[in-house]
């Protein structure tokens, strides 16, 4: 049997539409359907390094759990870091990358205020004019 090129174009079509429709189902579900309300960002860092940075913020217990993170690729290098919250100091310190990816990762909790909240990070590689900073809302 032979098929018209009218049957291919309608068979075509409805391969077609149910990929689509499958896809849309995956692809277009929101993060929250999974009870995940994490919000993330990343970003390179200025400066002489190829350093990246991500910045996490997540729900904790009645709190956020924010976590700021540096990729250099580079084990050794020393930085400052500090996390706030709409401007208010959240922590800071001084973190050393490490292992084989030569990078570091800080996680703390702050509070949670009413409404949307700014919570950015901030990294500073003594010495080398290399920043990483980067925000979330949550």
């Amino acid at each position: 049997m032979t098929t018209t090129p009218v049957r291919r174009a309608a068979a075509s079509a409805l391969v077609a539409a149910t990929l689509g429709a499958s896809l849309l189902g995956v692809a277009g579900a929101p993060a929250q359907a999974s009870g995940d309300d994490r919000v993330e960002r990343s970003g390179s860092c200025s400066g002489p390094g190829a350093a990246r940075w991500k910045l996490k913020a997540k729900s904790d217990d009645g709190g956020v759990e924010v976590e700021g993170e540096v990729d250099s690729n580079r084990a050794g290098q020393t930085w400052q870091w500090v996390i706030k919250a709409d401007g208010d100091l959240v922590a800071r310190g001084t973190s050393r990358t490490r292992g084989p990816s030569g990078s570091f990762s800080v996680e703390r909790r702050a509070r949670n205020g009413a409404g949307t909240e700014l919570f950015t990070f901030r990294a500073e590689r003594g010495g080398s004019g290399e920043v990483c900073a980067g925000s979330v809302r949550f």
